[in-house]
């Protein structure tokens, strides 16, 4: 009976050449371990370098802005500066005008969205395609550059005002609202409602023409199909939709900044009061933990709803 290198030197190439010592090393079966089988890396070391690159750009910078924010001026390690900050009417006043700017936002974005969404997505005319891309482009753009074309529409300055008193003579024209309250609600309602239809217009691709027009045939005006048949296929990439425009707005500091608003200060502009102007930096760091809780909550949230959405 031939041998096992015999059989190998036999089964070898055309050519008569010999296998090397590792070739038949590695079709010989290893004691141990199975054959056709190699040493494999755990999984767990592909995820080292990521959580190192995460833990050294943003975890640790988050650990020290928590860190600073029990470190008071005076030294040591104390809750003091969380006290000093919630007894104060500036913090109180800042997170009361950053909920309600914030759901104030959310709520006109999903009304004017949920229009748009309909009229892009079930009423034809010329250009809908064009529009529907068009709104991708525009969740690309920066909220300082709205902002900016808003001032020229409607700023003291503004187009809007120019023309109303090149008409009348008047001194100044009747638009100065985008240096209130109301301006930073229209800003941010301009800016982030495509962040809704882009969630509604692919629910509304995925609705049955068939059932459109069951309900129409039947008798059904506009009103009843969209509460009836549209609405409920909606409903969760609305919640989701509303979920990621609410917490971009409790986060919003360039449109804000740029609307020059008088007595707005929002939990991201006391962040930046704190820190520039006042160099209370332990105030800062405080804020800045109150805002990243409240943000990190409502994504979570966000996260929740998308997860059901694409189930």
């Amino acid at each position: 009976m031939a041998s096992s290198g015999e059989r190998l030197v036999k089964s070898g190439p055309a050519s008569g050449a010999v296998p090397t010592r590792s070739a038949v090393r590695n079709a010989c079966p290893q004691p141990g371990r199975p054959e056709g089988t190699r040493r494999q890396i755990p999984r767990f070391v592909w995820a080292l370098p990521p959580i190192a690159l995460l833990s050294l750009f943003f975890l640790y910078p988050l650990a020290l802005v928590v860190q600073q924010s029990v470190q008071p001026d005076t030294g040591g390690t104390s809750l003091q500066p969380y006290s000093d900050v919630f007894g104060s009417e500036a913090f109180r006043e800042a997170l009361g005008t950053t909920v309600w700017l914030a759901v104030g936002s959310t709520f006109g974005c999903l009304v004017l969205g949920f229009a748009l969404a309909l009229i892009i997505a079930f009423v034809p005319f010329p250009g809908g395609k064009a529009v529907a891309r068009f709104i991708d482009v525009f969740l690309s753009f920066p909220s300082f550059l709205i902002t900016l074309a808003l001032l020229f529409i409607y700023g003291t300055k503004g187009m809007a005002n120019g023309m109303w008193t090149d008409a009348t003579g008047a001194a100044e024209g009747p638009f100065q609202f985008l240096t209130t309250p109301w301006g930073v609600l229209l800003a941010e309602i301009t800016y982030f409602t495509p962040f809704v239809m882009r969630p509604l217009l692919a629910a509304f691709s995925q609705i049955d023409t068939a059932q459109l027009e069951v309900a129409s045939s039947l008798g059904a005006k506009p009103g009843r199909i969209i509460r009836r048949v549209i609405l409920p296929e909606a409903l969760p990439a609305l919640a989701a939709g509303g979920s990621l425009v609410l917490v971009m707005c409790l986060n919003e500091f360039g449109i804000v900044l740029f609307t020059g608003a008088k007595g707005v200060t929002t939990l991201p502009m006391l962040v930046y009061s704190k820190a520039i102007l006042e160099s209370d930096y332990p105030a800062a760091c405080v804020v800045a933990v109150v805002n990243i809780a409240i943000s990190v909550g409502l994504y979570s949230l966000y996260r929740v709803v998308s997860r059901r959405v694409g189930a």
